[in-house]
């Protein structure tokens, strides 16, 4: 065993195998896997290999089918059998729901690049004869997925990583982490030291004990997912794989048999309190009792399994994880990285995964954007294991199940509850949660002033309200009345607090206190990495507002860049402040009365800040929008949260104020054209690109992403965000809809909704550059190609007076 190595990669299974693989290909050779056992005796070589393409974004599918594209070559590469099969995927439509999930998932794949075509039902019993039509109204058709041989797959990249110089060190148990001011020092193992800077916890189901040996939670667990193997019956070898997510099971073919598996209503977590030391290489005790309601639901769409003899039915555990995504990334404890929590897509997904975290690593970013599987994204809630096992059960129980845009979950709530919580409960919230925070998505009652004829077609309009509408309108007409506290915030401080900021955003925010500044934070490529607004509090204090759920993301994105000299400190101050929001043309005359300060345009200016009082509570306020009205962001301690809505509720009801929530936020957002980190840009996305070169000052000085963006724009952008405004207005695009210009697809939809001041159905989208406002696009709203045109920005009150009012 080596004493030193650039990295460290713990576990044998197929996910760390390509991580393996990957570092070694891109130069970084002084590396070693450690495993505890034999390498694939974790999980991977009880996986049922299936390999599917199309996921529900674009970063997610791209990997995918970097795995794909893989799997073709590493067998000759390496001179081994990989097992892939490359005979495609069959998904059963079997109600209306399921074929206008398919006829989305179509549009997706266009905007992917991937074949997938809708296909009859006789056309899907021709590929694979044993599928019974009963039901079925149609399929999609995917040429390019398959199915591999997990052990075989494993071992062909080891030897892929071995031949570059990586060392593999199996029955090799890590005992512990040694850690030297916040930074991975050392691997202490059974078999002796390894010193190393870098450590990737790969160790699969283990890689939550792994994290806790460096004081990091990774939130999975460990779920018992059986399969059976049926004897050879001469069924044809290269029928695709089957997935019939209505009767919640999956097939392959399996040498002239069947494999067949699914996700049940009830599952099974194992391994609780603890891991046996000694489970390497083995199953778990056949479930037959859990496993028959899938065998009947099987029996239903392939009739000849109810005769046919079973080789075994293989029961193992596979570590999920509370979101259903897999946890990759740095984490708080510098060095040391988590690929982990593969949700039964480990063998999709190795290839490309070890490519993206050995490219973050190597190149210290991630060439596609990562944040749907960041390890950050967990918020401190999920030290809980009962909170992570009640999410978790809930992913693996409803893991067929058709997700509508703007579904909510259900499991572990409520869980963090704002001050205000009580009276949002009293006005006939209907909540919605967001990093464990309930949040008001609107307020049943206000449907009554509602127009339900504005319902949007379809998909768009199953998790709607009349109550949007209203809440919309009150606040472009009166006022309304927003709780916020959920908005993630973050103090900066100390005495190189400013230089540091400044290194760190591409505008000028180390302004005079009280200044208010909206700042993007970069990569080294000029994307954009964090979203926010940043106020100057004090000479040597910030406060950075950015969205509930990147709180997280952007906490870690600081902290990684803070200077080791003391000078600068961070502190997540979500918890302790209350956020209540008032805007709307009646706004000012709410607050004034409230409050001994002077809330006039004059003595209180757009983008700007102070302390007052609102009625007894000692508050801070921002002049800031979100939703392109006059009003205002009222921060407080937590204990007075519930006096501030009380105090603003009664004050503003003889002004027409309304409560508000955050569908009406969302649709008043797309009006102004205001972006959302995520969706809309992020970092694969310059300020250029993303229409907000106005943020940009390049003459304040050096900072992270200048010299990428002195390159661009010196060569003008390929492709630009841009409104775009439906001709249909109840037809509303949900997000990743391809768009089509003079019969070419350019793009894909980042966002849409309903604006319901200027009538339109609104989306953005990146088109080419030169598609200038007028040119006139088709969105493909499920399977329908809707006309519209590109439309100059922002749509209501471009000349901002509002807000400045």
């Amino acid at each position: 065993m080596k004493p030193h190595a650039q990295a460290v990669v713990i576990g044998g299974g197929v996910g760390g195998a390509a991580i393996l693989y990957w570092l070694a290909r891109l130069g970084w050779t002084d590396t070693v896997l450690v495993e505890r056992s034999r390498v694939t005796s974790g999980s991977t070589f009880h996986s049922a290999g299936l390999v599917g393409q199309l996921r529900g974004s674009l970063s997610l599918t791209r990997m995918m089918m970097n795995s794909v594209d893989l799997y073709r070559k590493l067998g000759e590469e390496v001179g081994l059998e990989t097992g892939w099969h490359e005979v495609g995927s069959l998904r059963l439509a079997s109600s209306q729901e399921r074929m206008e999930e398919l006829s989305r998932q179509a549009g997706w794949a266009k905007t992917f690049g991937l074949p997938l075509e809708l296909v009859s039902a006789q056309e899907a019993q021709k590929m694979f004869p044993p599928m019974s039509m009963d039901g079925v109204l149609g399929a999609a058709y995917l040429p390019t997925d398959g199915y591999i041989d997990p052990s075989q797959l494993t071992f062909a990249l080891v030897e892929g990583a071995r031949r570059r110089g990586a060392e593999i060190c199996e029955e090799t148990r890590v005992t512990a982490i040694e850690t030297a001011n916040g930074r991975v020092k050392r691997v202490v193992t059974d078999k002796g030291d390894i010193d190393t800077d870098l450590v990737v916890n790969a160790g699969g189901m283990f890689a939550a004990e792994i994290g806790r040996l460096v004081g990091v939670t990774v939130p999975l667990i460990p779920m018992a997912h059986e399969y059976l193997i049926t004897t050879p019956s001469g069924l044809p070898r290269d029928m695709p794989t089957m997935r019939d997510p209505s009767l919640l099971v999956y097939y392959r073919p399996e040498s002239g048999g069947l494999i067949m598996g699914g996700y049940e209503r009830d599952p099974k977590p194992w391994g609780l309190d603890g891991i046996p030391a000694d489970f390497n290489g083995k199953l778990l005790e056949p479930d037959w009792d859990r496993f028959e309601p899938l065998m009947t639901n099987a029996i239903v769409r392939t009739p000849t399994l109810k005769d046919a003899s079973v080789v075994r039915l293989v029961n193992g555990p596979e570590a999920f994880t509370p979101d259903g995504e897999f946890i990759l990334g740095p984490t708080d404890v510098r060095g040391f990285w988590v690929a982990a929590g593969f949700c039964a897509h480990g063998l999709a997904g190795a290839g490309g995964m070890g490519r993206l975290v050995a490219e973050w690593i190597v190149d210290g970013r991630p060439q596609l954007d990562a944040w749907e599987m960041d390890s950050r994204r967990f918020g401190r809630h999920y030290i809980s294991g009962e909170y992570t096992l009640a999410r978790t059960r809930e992913v693996y129980s409803t893991y067929y199940d058709v997700k509508y845009p703007g579904h909510e979950r259900s499991a572990g709530r409520p869980l963090r509850l704002s001050p205000a919580y009580t009276r949002l409960q009293e006005l006939g919230a209907a909540f919605g949660e967001k990093s464990g925070w309930e949040r008001a998505n609107w307020f049943e009652p206000n449907a009554a002033r509602g127009d339900e004829s504005l319902r949007p077609r379809g998909w768009a309009g199953r998790l709607w309200s009349p109550a949007i509408e209203a809440e919309h309108r009150a606040c472009r007409e009166t006022a309304a009345l927003f709780d916020f506290t959920s908005f993630a915030k973050i103090e900066v401080r100390g005495r190189g607090a400013a230089e540091f900021l400044e290194r760190l955003t591409d505008n000028r925010v180390a302004r005079s206190v009280g200044a208010l500044t909206y700042t993007q934070m970069l990569n080294e490529g000029g994307g954009i990495e964090c979203d926010f607004t940043v106020t100057r509090l004090a000479e040597d204090r910030f406060r950075i507002v950015t969205g509930t759920a990147f709180g997280q993301h952007d906490l870690y994105w600081i902290r990684d860049h803070i200077p080791d000299d003391g000078s600068v400190q961070v502190e997540d101050v979500t918890s302790s402040l209350a956020c209540i929001g008032l805007w709307g043309p009646a706004a000012r005359q709410i607050l004034q009365p409230l409050t001994t300060a002077d809330v006039s345009n004059h003595a209180f200016p757009y983008m700007t800040a102070r302390q007052l009082a609102v009625g007894s509570v000692p508050c801070f306020a921002l002049r800031v929008t979100y939703v392109g009205e006059l009003g205002w962001e009222l921060y407080c301690p937590s204990e007075f949260g519930l006096r501030l809505w009380d105090t603003i509720w009664e004050a503003g009801q003889r002004h027409g104020l309304s409560a508000g929530g955050y569908k009406a936020v969302d649709s008043l957002r797309l009006e102004k054209g205001y972006r959302v980190w995520g969706s809309d840009i992020g970092p694969e996305v310059n300020p250029y690109e993303a229409g907000l070169a106005f943020t940009v000052k390049l003459d304040k000085g050096d900072f992270i992403g200048r010299e990428a963006l002195l390159k661009a724009r010196e060569t003008q952008p390929e492709t630009r965000l841009a409104c775009l405004v439906l001709d249909d207005p109840r037809s509303v695009a949900l997000g990743s809809e391809p768009v089509r210009i003079a019969g070419e697809i350019t793009g894909r939809i980042t966002s849409g909704g309903y604006g319901y001041a200027v009538g339109r159905s609104i989306a953005y989208a990146y088109v080419p550059a030169a598609a200038r406002p007028g040119t006139p696009v088709e969105v493909e709203i499920f399977g329908t190609w809707v006309p519209g045109q590109i439309a100059e920005e922002p749509l209501y009150d471009p000349a901002g007076q509002r807000v400045r009012s």
